[in-house]
């Protein structure tokens, strides 16, 4: 590895029937995960579609499980009598099962119009928590579906807020025989391809408003920076500069662009403005200096240097002052990703293998999550509950993604060829 390669939603109903307070017993001190019970939807319609029931059931339960937050079930039995409606159920099962939370949903297909709606309920204290009807096209099943997991882990882990289910994941994938860049969900469903120019595409990094995509191209035999915008397929050269225009990075305001260039000789460096202009150098050392990341406040930015003879993650101020080096451990650390707290960063490190570690901005709790294969290239989601990361496994380099707590690790890319260099999109 080298070191310088690197809504349709329609809210028709959204309703709290209680206070807080009356979770609590649910809520409160989470001395043990919750166990929430995912029912069979059920059919609105004259004709069963058992395809969308299942596919409901599958997305909801993936999601909530991956989340770290409840451990979700699925139940056959009781769907159909009680219906949704609250009004004559009976919570006695669930209690008895240990079951903290109940999912119940119905859905209803009229040609290419659907129109779904969930509720959750507690079961210790009989009482729905809250409800969503979504109306729109059958294709939007998945991406309802998804909407209403970030609401239940929104209700369940206030502090962290919603979840980040209707997210995407852009990535580098070698599918077509070259590396383009495409997009998936979170979950590794409804790929589609971005760049199909059969060279050499690497680095794909979201906009803060998700509009955007920031990547370098060698489409003119040159690693040039390019600017994608998702809605029309144009493509906005840069930095064109000789040499290396590579590993760009978004402002959060969306204002400025960080990137590694070398028209000076070695890589390093630079921020832009969005269009491509007002270079502004912020590393002056004769090392290898890559891979700049912002920290969520602005202020900060983590990179990769060689300047003490091997790859290691620095921290400096947005104006490239108060340079400190941030990991002391291993030979070689690579692909900071800052977490969207702002206390943690992610970045690789070569150890048995290259494997993702974690580690406070304060170069405390140096903490590995993978152990096993080569896996590089973190990204947080926006929640900052999950991490996305290129990962070799007997062979097959795909991206899969884990809690970030290192646990619940899965396989999400599909297709053929190799997939690497995950971004994460705003949810």
């Amino acid at each position: 590895m080298k070191l310088f390669i690197v809504i349709f939603l329609v809210l028709c109903c959204s309703c709290s029937y209680a206070e807080e307070a009356q979770f609590a017993d649910v809520f409160a001190s989470r001395a043990r995960q919750l166990k929430l019970a995912v029912d069979s939807p059920i059919n609105g319609n004259n004709a069963p579609f058992p395809e969308v029931a299942k596919e409901m059931v599958e997305t909801l339960s993936f999601d909530l499980n991956m989340s770290g937050t409840v451990v979700a079930e699925t139940r056959e039995q009781g769907s159909q009598a009680a219906g949704i409606a609250m009004s004559g159920m009976d919570f006695s099962p669930l209690l008895t099962g240990g079951y903290d939370l109940l999912v119940r949903s119905e859905y209803a297909i009229k040609g290419q119009d659907l129109t779904l709606e969930f509720r959750l309920f507690d079961v210790v204290n009989k009482k729905l928590i809250v409800a969503k009807r979504y109306l729109g096209n059958r294709r939007d099943l998945r991406f309802f579906t998804h909407s209403f997991a970030n609401q239940i882990v929104g209700q369940i882990d206030k502090e962290g807020g919603l979840g980040s289910f209707t997210s995407r994941i852009a990535y580098v994938t070698t599918g077509s025989g070259n590396k383009e860049i495409a997009l998936m969900d979170w979950d590794g469903n409804n790929i589609h391809p971005i760049t199909r120019n059969g060279s050499i595409n690497l680095n794909p990094v979201f906009s803060p408003d998700g509009k955007e995509l920031l990547f370098t191209s060698y489409k003119n035999g040159n690693p040039d920076l390019f600017r994608r915008t998702l809605s029309s397929g144009v493509d906005m050269k840069l930095s064109g500069r000789k040499g290396l225009n590579i590993t760009g990075s978004w402002s959060p305001d969306g204002t400025r662009i960080a990137l590694s260039l070398s028209k000076d000789g070695n890589s390093e460096i630079y921020t832009l403005d969005r269009n491509g202009n007002n270079p502004v150098r912020l590393t002056v050392n004769p090392a290898i200096d890559v891979s700049p990341v912002w920290s969520p406040d602005s202020s900060r930015l983590a990179f990769v240097s060689d300047r003490f003879g091997a790859p290691q993650i620095f921290v400096m101020n947005a104006d490239g002052s108060n340079v400190r080096r941030l990991t002391t451990s291993g030979s070689y650390n690579v692909n900071p990703a800052w977490s969207p707290k702002g206390d943690r960063i992610a970045y690789t490190k070569q150890q048995g293998g290259f494997q993702i570690y974690t580690i406070d901005v304060d170069g405390s709790n140096d903490t590995q999550l993978t152990t096993s294969g080569n896996n590089e290239n973190p990204a947080w989601s926006p929640d900052g509950r999950i991490i996305a990361y290129s990962s070799k496994q007997g062979g097959v380099e795909a991206i899969q993604v884990m809690r970030s707590n290192g646990t619940g690790s899965i396989r999400i890319s599909k297709g053929k060829g190799r997939a690497t260099q995950p971004s994460w999109s705003p949810p």
